[in-house]
């Protein structure tokens, strides 16, 4: 957490991260829309984490939650919610390392 505090003292990067955000209310929508209409999808192996008790696990749950949205765009998906609030890969470093290192392990084994 001192590592995240330590990166955001920094004017450059929270602009960077507010870009990231406009992005992703933006043109990224754009983008996966146009995706959609053109039937792409993403052939790769695709892990989605998300906190347990952050919004995402309450803002889906009408749809079926997150894998149900990610099923319509991805073929090989994987995931679940992970324990902690907004930052928990943060506050879960070692569970979070465990997962990646599991589906990158998972994904290469199976490709080729």
């Amino acid at each position: 957490m001192e590592a995240l505090r330590e990166a955001l003292r920094n004017p450059e990067r929270v602009h960077a991260i507010c870009e990231e955000y406009r992005a992703a209310a933006g043109v990224d929508r754009q983008h996966d829309m146009r995706d959609q209409i053109f039937g792409h999808r993403i052939s790769c192996p695709l892990m989605a984490l998300w906190s347990g008790t952050g919004a995402v696990a309450t803002w889906y749950a009408e749809e079926g939650g997150p894998l149900v949205l990610w099923r319509q765009l991805a073929d090989k998906l994987v995931g679940h919610a992970m324990p902690g609030g907004h930052l928990s890969p943060e506050e879960n470093p070692t569970e979070t390392a465990e997962e990646l290192a599991e589906f990158f392990s998972d994904a290469a084994s199976h490709s080729g």
